[in-house]
């Protein structure tokens, strides 16, 4: 089920750890940026690779939220929700995310174009409200920035 290529980018990431072990986490990624999400094969699959059983390999993709279980939209819109974006904003900014994209928190448009999810935390509590589409940060949003924001990915 991994293709050769798979298998080649995941041997790379295991000579750089310090054990095949402490890969794991970068041979999910591996999986996630070829299929968009991490399939039970493709999961077993690197248990085999890493030396690990599935049931570890599974408690660290189900653990870590930037690695997706299950299939996701085109674009993964994570939405802050630290205390410091609860203060300023980040209920208007959920509110109007999902009235725009016609989705509840988890869910993925009809279109399959975006993923709409909750994140603990960005990192950029000093300039909150703040939402990652895909790798890209953007922060200090207002409902008008995020449509400016989403026609981007239209």
């Amino acid at each position: 089920m991994i293709t050769q290529e798979e298998r080649t980018e995941i041997s790379d990431e295991i000579k750089k750890a310090p054990s095949k072990k402490a890969a794991v986490i970068d041979a999910l990624k591996v999986i996630q940026r070829h299929r968009g999400w991490v399939p039970d094969g493709p999961l077993e699959e690197v248990a085999g690779l890493l030396g690990m059983t599935p049931d570890d390999v599974d408690g660290v993709a189900t653990f870590f939220s930037l690695i997706f279980r299950r299939p996701v939209g085109k674009h993964v819109i994570l939405i802050c929700d630290s205390v410091s974006c609860w203060l300023v904003g980040y209920e208007d900014i959920k509110a109007h995310l999902m009235n725009r994209l016609g989705v509840s928190m988890g869910e993925t448009t009809k279109d399959g174009r975006f993923t709409l999810l909750p994140s603990a935390c960005l990192g950029v509590c000093e300039q909150a409200p703040a939402m990652m589409i895909d790798e890209t940060l953007y922060t200090k949003l207002t409902p008008s920035v995020v449509d400016g924001i989403l026609e981007k990915y239209l």
